[in-house]
């Protein structure tokens, strides 16, 4: 706590006033006479951007110092990645863990990078069997927040990055790209939950660019696309639906638009599949997600989908959280205002509305 006081150039009396503590509680919080409480290390983490679990231990998380050495795109990547990571582990000190659910994974020596990603796949759409739920129906990263427990976000990181998988400090966190290509962020969305399921990295897995060719000659990025392809296009889901529309050009739209994939995913699966030949794939795959949508007759239904996809998107489950976390007393409004990206008195006023009108904004 003192390094980060020297840190901000700020004098006693002066940090006391910016974490909302008074000069003399601070004085006896440093000196050991009394301690800091929870709510206390929940401003000051959140004021000054470090992380509860630095400011009692002084360890630096891995990611904390890849945000800070990378530069670019990947150093805001990083930097987002950083902030939502330290926000969780805050949280989970405070009672709220990640509430992760990951599939078992296969044996790795028994099979293929390839196979691995299959069986989760397989694994993770159990999953939403028994449940009731399917990949094509609603809000992905809604569903993977509700299903497995994965924090999901969406931001601007610039054209050439399309996302990244962090892990560490009871995190499970999934951070995209804003893109005007729809299924290009739905296949990195899935891409990116193989890596968490498959625990690549342990740390944090990024993607530039996720059809890279050098990149897909990494194993952990062949096992990540396998996961993706069977994910979003479950085997017997596909079949049946190949079965009711004949593969024309028109029907072959028609499935690129009812999966939300790209042509060149959808021909892909359905040429190892055995589905299709190889020159049908070839055919296939050059289209591309507009003309796909066009020949389907479902451009428009594509343009709000391009909307979607260029907005951002806060971790669902980390907004819910750090709200519960204040309504029940363990931390002040101002984490959550900062996280919503919005002033703590417009905030409150704005609950102050809801609370009147019995729960609706």
């Amino acid at each position: 706590m003192r390094s980060l006081i020297d840190q901000s150039g700020l004098s006693l009396h002066d940090f006391a006033d910016q974490v909302d503590l008074d000069a003399e509680q601070l004085t006896e919080c440093l000196s050991g006479t009394s301690p800091f409480s929870a709510v206390d290390l929940a401003v000051i983490a959140d004021e000054f951007h470090v992380s509860m679990d630095w400011l009692l231990t002084g360890a630096e998380p891995p990611l904390a110092v890849a945000a800070r050495t990378t530069t670019g795109k990947a150093a805001e990547a990083l930097a987002a990645a950083r902030d939502y990571v330290a926000r969780r582990a805050d949280l989970d000190r405070l009672g709220y863990p990640q509430p992760w659910r990951p599939v078992s994974p296969p044996p790795r020596s028994r099979n293929s990078y390839a196979a691995q990603g299959e069986a989760l796949a397989k694994s993770a759409l159990r999953v939403l069997e028994r449940q009731g739920r399917s990949v094509t129906q609603g809000s992905l990263p809604d569903l993977i927040e509700v299903v497995f427990g994965a924090d999901v976000a969406v931001a601007q990181l610039g054209s050439g990055f399309d996302g990244l998988a962090a892990m560490g400090q009871g995190a499970k966190l999934i951070l995209l790209s804003t893109a005007s290509n729809p299924a290009r962020q739905r296949f990195t969305l899935a891409h990116e939950l193989g890596h968490l399921f498959a625990d690549d990295d342990q740390d944090v897995h990024l993607d530039r660019d996720i059809f890279d060719r050098a990149q897909k000659n990494d194993p952990s990025e062949q096992r990540a696309n396998a996961f993706a392809s069977v994910f979003l296009l479950p085997e017997q889901t596909l079949r049946a639906a190949v079965g009711a529309a004949r593969l024309t050009r028109e029907g072959f739209g028609t499935l690129c638009c009812d999966f939300m994939v790209s042509p060149e995913t959808l021909a892909y699966r359905l040429l190892n599949l055995r589905v299709i030949d190889a020159g049908a794939c070839d055919y296939y795959k050059r289209m591309t997600v507009r003309e796909a949508a066009i020949v389907a007759g479902r451009e428009e239904e594509l343009d709000r989908r391009v909307a979607a996809s260029e907005g951002k998107r806060l971790p669902g489950l980390l907004v819910r959280d750090t709200r519960a976390a204040y309504e029940a007393g363990k931390t002040t409004l101002r984490p959550y205002a900062s996280l919503l990206g919005v002033g703590v008195d417009d905030l409150r006023d704005q609950l102050a509305s809801e609370r009147d009108n019995g729960g609706a904004v």
